[in-house]
């Protein structure tokens, strides 16, 4: 099989600093990567000589360079400032000493503070930025045991005739350890359905994570609900995914794409224009490649996010498992309006009130350790808490979420 056609430099790219990860099996990337073994040897050898410059191809590689000199300092900087227009003098001195151009030597790469005179003398720099605080970040102990998702804000897309007033929401997921971009997607709306079809396509690039975090609203969850199981947190469950929401009212929590956020509206979307969706979708190819690969992170202590990155082993299965469960259990199926009628063990028949979320769905239902107190399984997920103490006819149901 063959690269696909749009952006193949970024994905070239990423399937070699993937495949030079510890523990890398090539054969399943090059499933993935939907390309032959032949090919992913063939960039790894040329990445291997050259570098990113031996993964393009070879009939458009220029022979040489143009000299430069210790004169051209002033300009390098320039050069990827203009390349990374809000990038400051940490991150350009951080580039410069990791991919110095040639005639620099590192003992001439400008401090910080120097850079930054040079930016606020060619009126790059409007104004101070203040002097950031040290505070205590949580982080995941390991790539892929959770990963952050949410939507960036939607706008038009200009280039329509028939007046349909398109709009485009860039859906992004990020990996909580590494900080490594795992999707950026352009959406023509931010349905169940959408995100299903979009995560889908990044599970099977990267794999599947133990978890993912959103906010509480549509579709993740009911910002009001009583439980905040949505028909995609179901589709999670049957992955073996468990979904976790922020706190209300408070965006810390999903502060890392928050951040990321901020970088993409002020280094692609912000000022721009775009004709269609293809073309808000090779921009963000081309951002997600430039922020994993080449911007420094200063979380990280200025290492790019690829460095700390690596692929789950969980595959994305070809198909969603079925429900199973022992033959001696109390099963059933949910209603249409998330309602379970059964029969627990030495207890009457009850309709015990789930969610709509879990429609058509097989559950379980064990008696648990406590007299009087049952649990509703869905699967290897303890979904629900049924107390019969209180009221046998009527028992109280306390919504959970555990994997066992």
């Amino acid at each position: 099989m063959a690269w696909r056609v749009v952006n193949v430099m970024s994905l070239r790219l990423e399937f070699v600093t993937l495949a030079a990860q510890p523990g890398a099996k090539l054969s399943e990337l090059c499933r993935r990567f939907g390309v032959s073994r032949q090919t992913g040897y063939k960039w790894l050898a040329r990445f291997g000589e050259a570098g990113e410059a031996g993964l393009v191809d070879r009939s458009r590689r220029p022979h040489g360079s143009p000299s430069r000199t210790d004169a051209a300092v002033e300009e390098a900087v320039l050069a990827v400032r203009r390349a990374n227009r809000c990038w400051g003098g940490r991150k350009i001195r951080r580039v410069l000493l990791n991919a110095r151009p040639e005639g620099l030597p590192a003992e001439q790469v400008p401090a910080a503070s120097t850079i930054t005179g040079i930016l606020r003398r060619h009126g790059l720099l409007e104004r101070d930025e203040p002097a950031p605080q040290p505070f205590k970040r949580f982080e995941a102990v390991a790539p892929n045991r959770l990963w952050q998702m949410d939507f960036k804000g939607h706008f038009a897309l200009d280039g329509r005739t028939d007046g349909g007033g398109v709009r485009c929401w860039p859906l992004t997921v990020l990996d909580d350890h590494s900080r490594y971009a795992i999707g950026a997607e352009a959406c023509t709306d931010e349905k169940e359905v959408t995100v299903c079809e979009r995560l889908t396509k990044v599970f099977e690039r990267h794999g599947l994570p133990d978890a993912i975090i959103t906010d509480n609203g549509a579709p993740w969850g009911h910002q009001n609900g009583v439980t905040k199981y949505t028909r995609f947190s179901v589709w999670l469950l049957r992955l073996g995914v468990k979904p976790l929401h922020s706190r209300p009212r408070h965006p810390q929590t999903m502060g890392k794409i928050e951040r990321l956020h901020r970088s993409l509206r002020a280094e692609l979307l912000q000022g721009r224009r775009f004709a269609d969706l293809d073309a808000v979708q090779s921009g963000l190819d081309r951002w997600r490649a430039r922020y994993n690969h080449q911007r420094p992170h200063d979380a990280l202590g200025g290492a790019f996010p690829a460095s700390r990155y690596r692929m789950s082993e969980r595959s994305m299965p070809a198909r969603l498992v079925e429900p199973d469960y022992p033959d001696d259990q109390v099963t059933g199926r949910v209603r249409r309006n998330g309602c379970l009628r059964c029969r627990p063990q030495d207890q009457r028949r009850v309709d015990l009130q789930l969610s709509a979320a879990f429609a058509d769905q097989r559950v379980a239902v064990r008696p648990s350790a406590e007299d009087g107190v049952h649990h509703v399984w869905f699967m290897t997920w303890r979904i629900a808490k049924v107390d019969f103490r209180t009221n046998p006819e009527r028992p109280t149901v306390t919504h959970v979420l555990e994997r066992m």
